[in-house]
């Protein structure tokens, strides 16, 4: 075992010198622009740039090194056979690993000095509001239909600083939510005595005691009882609500409202006088920047330095439970303990294994894949006419049929392979029967296994094959595409501005049928390219109808789902679709890599995380896409532990 392990190590090691050696030889200059003027400038000029696409403009590495983005796109493009197209000379051998190693190499050896990303301070999103509000009071605050809608940032994520912006009518909403929140928590008297554990009251012989202490010092003041206790509750609430230890002008002016209020009080009797100085002092806790915002404190040094274990503990605790570290996270921090990766691992297993950790599955997995839309009144889904039994309660089955789903994936399957392909699923009575399932009962949800392999899989389910569809009909094209990106990670470009759409003419669709619709719109050259990488995914998908049951024809024409994929591959319907995608490993690797990355750190994946997306990837094909390892790796990646001091500036620099 020993002998097969340095017999591994030492052809890595060769193989990884070799590359380094072949990298270090090409330069920009005089061994990649000549190939690219061979092969790609004629599209990708300054005069003709194809596809929006410019090559010319780059005449030097630190360029390239700029718009790493895009030039890691490029090469994917190559590499994926899909650039130069079919009609245009291939590269040889010698060109091809000039271009994929040459400008591979010069990315990765700019990232050498790792960069993370700039410190965020994001405000909570309408999520992680409510289930703060829940951890720290235990009272129930419906956010998403009392404030104003949030958008979603560059990752799709409502949850990305660049979207979470700060309006005058939210402030007023937040007040208003603080003083209805505090108000319902101090009705319940139950919840409040949680909140305040302390009741306090002023009896006769704390009066003896006051009067006799006065006696012997002046200075006494028999307020300083009440204040003790204020901040005996006070301190530790805040702490929770901040996500840190307060400083001492908190301090100061928390108990400075305290007695104010306290003070003001003085008609009302303890403990209602001491209870009722607390509520103000809790509202003004949940309208404080600290409340409503994660912040990070921006280093003072210009290099890359750990975050403090208070922001692991917030990164941690909103990553995976949508809301504020728990009393052990906390505790964490507070002893210094969660700069160590081991510790980082058990709180990844414990977390995931908490039922918390369902909120994150509902919250990622709905919007990775745009099923919110089914939560969405106004959205443009399913006729209902055409589709009568395509009701509400279908509509929120889809939806818990898939966060169910992915929570198990995540947490009990332990492959995310799963997601791509597999014999089984959740559902309750009616969503058994729109399905065609037999021997299901009850509105609970319940795991049931497939004889066959045409529903398993994301690929199968209602929610993901409605969104995907229009109105009236399914849409080959919406469905490859939406395999392409979230599946596949890739991105097709958009349409020319003057291609025609897709007849809508009822009686052509039930004559010709889709798929001679989508081959007459695919014999334009201007959409050749896209679609016939796109159309035969969604083809695959076809005998799905726009609400996915199951059919055997469309209008008149039977369906045929059978398709070539643009590299080659056939397959004959959606079970053989699905172990096409199940051998692009690397791809899925990669896209689960750059999503998850993007909602941990609220986000858009750049440039300078590319060494943690590699490495990511690598964890998922090399543990078998284990949910548990790849999230630990993520936790202890460079991106999510680490900040630096004017990032925009450094990431220019790179």
């Amino acid at each position: 075992m020993k002998l097969r392990g340095f017999f591994f190590c030492l052809v890595v090691g060769v193989a990884i010198v070799s590359e380094a050696k072949a990298q270090e030889t090409l330069s920009f200059t005089k061994d990649i622009i000549p190939v690219l003027r061979n092969h790609c400038y004629s599209c990708h000029n300054v005069g003709n740039p194809k596809g929006g696409v410019n090559l010319e403009i780059y005449e030097e590495e630190g360029r390239v090194i700029k718009d790493g983005q895009f030039w890691l796109k490029v090469i994917d493009e190559i590499k994926g056979k899909a650039m130069p197209p079919s009609n245009k000379p291939p590269l040889s051998a010698d060109e091809y690993h000039t271009l994929v190693e040459g400008v591979n190499g010069i990315l990765i050896k700019s990232l050498e000095n790792k960069t993370p990303g700039k410190v965020v301070i994001r405000r909570l999103n309408h999520t992680e509001y409510h289930y703060t509000v829940l951890d720290l009071t235990g009272i129930s605050f419906d956010a998403k239909n009392r404030f104003p809608s949030d958008g979603s940032g560059g990752g799709g994520f409502d949850n990305q600083g660049r979207a979470l912006f700060f309006t005058p009518l939210k402030m007023e909403r937040y007040f208003d939510a603080a003083e209805e929140i505090v108000e319902a928590l101090y009705e319940d008297r139950e919840k409040w005595r949680s909140a305040v554990p302390i009741v306090f009251r002023t009896t006769l012989w704390h009066r003896i005691i006051d009067w006799f202490r006065s006696l012997f010092n002046s200075d006494y003041n028999p307020s300083v009882r009440v204040k003790e206790a204020a901040e005996e509750v006070i301190y530790p609430f805040a702490s929770k609500a901040y996500r840190r230890y307060l400083k001492a002008e908190e301090k100061s002016k928390l108990t400075k409202l305290f007695e104010e209020v306290y003070a003001a009080n003085a008609n009302f009797k303890n403990p209602e006088r001491f209870d009722r100085s607390m509520a103000e002092v809790y509202k003004a806790i949940l309208i404080a920047p600290s409340f409503l915002y994660k912040m990070e404190e921006e280093p003072d040094l210009d290099k890359p330095v750990p975050l403090n274990d208070f922001e692991i503990a917030t990164r941690l605790s909103y990553f995976l439970w949508s809301s504020m570290p728990d009393e052990e996270l906390f505790q964490l921090a507070a002893e210094g303990k969660l700069q160590s990766e081991q510790v980082l691992e058990q709180q990844v297993e414990r977390m995931l294994d908490d039922p918390k950790a369902r909120r994150f599955s509902e919250s990622f997995v709905s919007q990775w894949l745009g099923i919110t839309k089914l939560k969405d009144p106004n959205a443009p889904l399913a006729d209902t006419e055409r589709f009568p039994q395509f009701t509400e309660a279908i509509k929120e089955a889809m939806y818990k049929e898939t966060t169910a789903y992915f929570h198990h994936v995540l947490t009990k399957s332990n492959n995310f392979l799963d997601l791509i392909n597999s014999n089984y699923t959740f559902v309750n009575e009616d969503l058994a029967d729109f399905y065609g399932l037999n021997d299901v009962t009850g509105n609970d949800f319940q795991l049931v296994h497939f004889t066959d392999g045409t529903r398993g899989g994301l690929l199968g389910m209602g929610s993901v094959l409605t969104v995907t569809s229009l109105p009236t009909r399914t849409s080959p094209v919406l469905r490859g595409k939406w395999v392409m990106e979230e599946i596949l990670g890739i991105s097709p470009p958009p349409p020319p501005p003057d291609v025609s759409e897709l007849p809508e003419d009822d009686g052509l669709h039930e004559d010709l049928g889709l798929r001679a619709l989508l081959e007459r719109h695919r014999s334009d050259p201007a959409c050749q390219s896209c679609h016939e990488k796109m159309d035969p995914l969604g083809i695959g998908l076809e005998n799905f109808d726009a609400v996915g049951k199951w059919r055997e024809s469309y209008g008149n024409i039977p369906i045929d789902p059978s398709g070539v994929l643009s590299t080659g591959e056939t397959f004959a319907g959606p079970s053989e679709l699905k172990k096409l995608l199940l051998a692009e490993r690397e791809k899925f690797a990669r896209n689960l890599s750059s999503r998850f990355l993007s909602y941990a750190v609220g986000r858009s994946v750049l440039f300078s995380d590319e060494i943690a997306i590699r490495d990511l990837t690598e964890n998922l094909l090399t543990h078998d896409f284990h949910p548990k390892y790849f999230i630990s790796e993520l936790v202890k990646s460079y991106s999510f532990r680490m900040k630096i001091k004017d990032f925009q500036k450094r990431s220019t620099e790179i």
